[in-house]
């Protein structure tokens, strides 16, 4: 039996500590503030952010970070992604060496240009950081509908480990060493799928939302590539997973959110009814950097860059994704070859 502490009880964080208390794991929530720990603690049941999926006995409430953090084997991040440095920084004193400490937190940090589990290790070197991703909405996971994630990791230990701890009959986990390439994929679909969202908005169909997905893992794995990530990764769970169930459910707060600048709010309009972080609006800008910065055509990232923060009309951001000048679909091959 590990004892894991999930640092953040969100919807995400609090659906990792139901699922791995319905395992038998010795699980601690760590609340981040006063009003969510006594709402857990009142109804032993996260009605904000996690409706109708209730808190199993074996699960421990706290506020005690310190305590929890060093009594724990696996410290789990799940705060969302603005919060991941100065929650990093905060638990780094109490963090033993060896901990296993995995990163559920999907983004790039917009200064440094950083993946969630970059700064992770960059704040607590001595841990044995790794990232979870893939197609995982809490809100299926916390009522143990079948989901498939993906563990990165740099050593095949760590990667094992973690799948073990994880993987249930409810939940299967695979393995993979290439950590840049998962944690990319969680962190740029969230772009791509506000501009599915802002197509749904917009009243588009089927056809469009199928040339959003599709261009736009194009666009993901170009720029990992030259990043140095594998093309594969992309064509797995933390990639086009991930991206098709973004873009698709209504779950997905990154989806909603671009529904609403769709039907014409304002980007602070739309995260504001969302009422949970939309962390695609955070990573855009990072995304936009990085294409700059290694010379990728991204071009729906830049339509989206243009629409959340240059107030340029998502009709007219569609309009010019189509009227773009004409080109291979893929590069590589020739004719007659």
């Amino acid at each position: 039996m590990a004892d894991v502490c999930i640092v953040g009880s969100g919807s995400w964080g609090t659906a990792i500590a139901v699922l791995l208390a319905r395992k038998g794991e010795k699980v601690t929530l760590c609340c981040m503030s006063e009003k969510k720990y006594n709402e857990l603690m009142q109804h032993r049941e996260n009605i904000s952010a996690l409706p109708g999926v209730k808190l199993p006995e074996n699960i421990n409430v706290t506020m005690d970070l310190e305590n929890a953090v060093k009594a724990s084997d696996v410290t789990v991040m799940a705060v969302a992604s603005p919060y991941i440095r100065e929650t990093a920084k905060k638990i780094a004193p109490f963090v033993k060496p060896g901990t296993y400490l995995v990163d559920v937190a999907k983004g790039i940090e917009e200064d440094t240009l950083m993946t969630m589990e970059q700064i992770v290790k960059e704040e607590i070197p001595e841990a044995r950081s790794a990232v979870l991703s893939g197609p995982s909405h809490a809100e299926e996971v916390g009522r143990g509908i079948p989901t498939t994630c993906v563990i990165g990791a740099d050593d095949k230990e760590t990667a094992d480990y973690l799948q073990n701890l994880f993987m249930s009959d409810t939940f299967r986990v695979y393995v993979n060493p290439d950590v840049l390439g998962v944690s990319l994929g969680g962190a740029l679909k969230n772009v791509i799928a506000l501009a599915a969202g802002i197509a749904d908005g917009l009243g588009y169909g089927d056809n469009t939302k199928a040339a959003l997905i599709t261009r736009g893992i194009s666009e993901m794995s170009r720029l990992g590539l030259k990043m140095g990530a594998s093309p594969e990764s992309f064509g797995g769970l933390s990639g086009i997973g991930d991206l098709i169930v973004t873009c698709a459910s209504m779950h997905s707060r990154n989806r909603r959110a671009g529904i609403l600048i769709g039907q014409g709010k304002s980007t602070d309009e739309a995260m504001k009814e969302v009422e949970m972080v939309v962390e695609g609006v955070y990573a855009a800008k990072a995304a936009k950097k990085l294409a700059d910065k290694y010379g990728v055509e991204m071009p729906i990232v830049n339509e989206v860059n243009k629409v959340l923060f240059e107030g340029k009309s998502p009709a007219d951001a569609v309009n010019d994704l189509m009227l773009r000048d004409k080109t291979a679909e893929v590069n590589t091959m020739r004719w007659g070859e």
